[in-house]
């Protein structure tokens, strides 16, 4: 069984609602129609019903099985503008405001539904910008406690892979902080060893990476990634935890062996924590494409609530995936 193929039977012990706010997209409505076939998730069709069923109908997908909520039409409308005003009116919101937001932008309206304990978790981006699905999130559901950072990761399935956990990986932050400093760092590397377990359900060992391997470069590029492990030792000292390692020091046991003697994650790690996005970004596309990984994200971590984008070259299986990753990351609120 492949790895997504578990998720999705972990999806299905206790089935959760999740929100698609992207209706307008055909590749939901084919998602939509595969999770209602396979039971993964309850589904929630945010839209003109009329309009949803006609598209669906052109495409040959059966969505009948759908909750199809209509903001123009639906009885908690007015419940979720007065929730809106409400949570941001020190941000001078009017009545008049979040009315025009909840019927126009379906992605709040999903994410007010989460909020409002509707759905359990929301699932969009195939055609929104990351920044898009998230600025809902981080104004309505805000970060979850004790957790210091949203941000996102890819969860990295490559085949026939002798490393990481048989060939998973968690790359982090690939999706959302541009630039973290050795705090954020040190923050996004605790969140990526939780999600790993989750997701994975094995220990995470986590690297942070560089150019350099142990101070074999000298830049203040480094000196981020050197901060950053410290810090993340100093609040994690029961996480397998190190760096700062080279990519193959990090997951080639031989490589480590050599470069980083003694260490007890070089060359055993599965999660990567990239410097910045520019590396993440470019990692997970490079095993993506090159590898043949499957990449499923960017699914962010530290909302206080599950909501997840998708990338806007998604496949519909792609958008399956998530909503049943995004299913069990709902299981692990109950």
């Amino acid at each position: 069984m492949g790895f997504i193929d578990v998720i999705k039977e972990r999806a299905k012990s206790s089935i959760k609602t999740i929100v698609l706010p992207e209706t307008e997209d055909m590749r939901t409505l084919e998602a939509a129609d595969k999770i209602l076939k396979e039971g993964i998730a309850k589904l929630v069709l945010v839209g003109n019903e009329e309009a949803v069923k006609k598209s669906a109908a052109e495409g040959g997908f059966d969505i009948s099985g759908a909750q199809i909520v209509d903001p123009a039409t639906s009885e908690k409308t007015q419940g979720y503008i007065d929730k809106l005003v409400e949570l941001r009116q020190k941000k001078g919101m009017t009545p008049e405001q979040a009315k025009e937001i909840l019927l126009n932008q379906y992605l709040y309206y999903g994410v007010m539904m989460v909020k409002m304990g509707d759905a359990d978790g929301m699932v969009s981006g195939a055609c929104h910008s990351t920044a898009d699905t998230l600025r809902p999130c981080l104004q309505i559901l805000k970060t979850k406690p004790g957790t210091k950072l949203v941000s996102a990761f890819f969860l990295i399935i490559a085949p026939d892979c002798e490393y990481g956990a048989n060939g998973a990986f968690v790359f982090g932050d690939s999706g959302l902080n541009q630039n973290p400093n050795p705090e954020e760092l040190a923050a996004i590397a605790a969140s990526s060893a939780e999600s790993f377990k989750l997701l994975v359900q094995e220990e995470p060992v986590v690297a942070m990476l560089s150019h350099s391997t142990k101070g074999s470069a000298k830049h203040a590029d480094v000196d981020k990634v050197v901060e950053a492990t410290k810090i993340a030792k100093e609040q994690n000292p029961d996480l397998a935890l190190d760096g700062e390692f080279q990519l193959d020091a990090a997951i080639v046991p031989s490589v480590g062996a050599s470069k980083a003697p003694g260490s007890p994650v070089a060359g055993k790690a599965n999660v990567l924590i990239f410097p910045d996005l520019d590396a993440g970004n470019i990692g997970y596309k490079l095993a993506q494409r090159l590898a043949k990984a499957e990449a499923y994200g960017p699914i962010t971590q530290g909302i206080a609530k599950p909501v997840n984008d998708l990338s806007r070259g998604c496949s519909a299986d792609d958008i399956v995936g998530v909503v049943a990753i995004t299913s069990v990351q709902c299981q692990a609120q109950d």
